[in-house]
C-alpha cells in the first residue's frame, strides 16, 4: 500500500521522581549545599511562624528580603529549616537585653519542636525550640525510645526545679 507505514507511538525514557526538597525561587543552592538541604529537618511555615513569634507573611516577606531561607517542596509548599529557625532565634536572643524578673511561676510548661536527639547505649541529650527557648534535657535512651523522639515533632517540656521533663501532647 503505497510505502505508508504506521509509526510507533515512543515513550519517552523513564524519569527519577522529583525531589521533594527545592530551594525556593531566587534562592537557588550551590550544588555543594543541595546535600545540606537533603540532610536538613524542617517544619512547616505555619510552625516556624508560631516558634519565632511572627505571622506567615513575616516570613513571607523575610523569604523575599532574604532573612529567611526558605524550601519549596515539589509541591510548591515552603518549608522552613530548622537551623534558620535557631539561627534567627540566637540573633534575636543576642540583640536583647536580658529582661528582669519580676514574677515566677514554679512550675513552666513550654510547647516546642525537638531539634537535636543524641543518645549513646544508656543516656540521651534532646534539645528543644519552644518560642525564644532552648531547653536541653537528659533523660535515658529508654525514655527516648518509649516517646518515640524524633527531630521535628512537637513536644511539651514541662520544667520543674532543675528537671526538664519532656511531654507528648493529645
Amino acid at each position: 500500500m503505497g510505502g505508508m507505514t504506521a509509526a510507533k507511538a515512543s515513550r519517552p525514557p523513564a524519569q527519577r521522581p522529583a525531589d521533594p526538597i527545592q530551594p525556593a525561587a531566587g534562592h537557588t543552592s550551590p550544588p555543594d549545599d543541595r546535600a545540606q538541604l537533603d540532610r536538613e529537618r524542617a517544619l512547616r511555615i505555619g510552625q516556624a511562624a508560631e516558634l519565632l513569634g511572627v505571622g506567615i507573611d513575616t516570613l513571607r516577606r523575610w523569604e523575599t528580603t532574604h532573612k529567611l531561607r526558605v524550601i519549596r517542596t515539589s509541591g510548591g509548599q515552603r518549608i522552613v529549616p530548622i537551623l534558620e529557625v535557631s539561627r534567627l532565634l540566637a540573633e534575636r536572643r543576642r540583640g536583647t537585653a536580658d529582661r528582669p524578673i519580676i514574677a515566677q511561676s514554679a512550675r513552666n510548661r513550654f510547647v516546642g519542636i525537638v531539634t537535636r536527639v543524641e543518645r549513646d547505649g544508656v543516656a540521651a541529650v534532646v534539645e528543644v525550640l519552644a518560642g525564644p527557648h532552648r531547653l536541653v534535657s537528659l533523660m535515658t535512651a529508654e525514655a527516648v525510645d518509649e516517646l518515640g523522639l524524633a527531630i521535628g515533632m512537637e513536644v511539651v517540656c514541662v520544667v520543674k526545679s532543675t528537671n526538664v521533663i519532656v511531654e507528648i501532647p493529645r
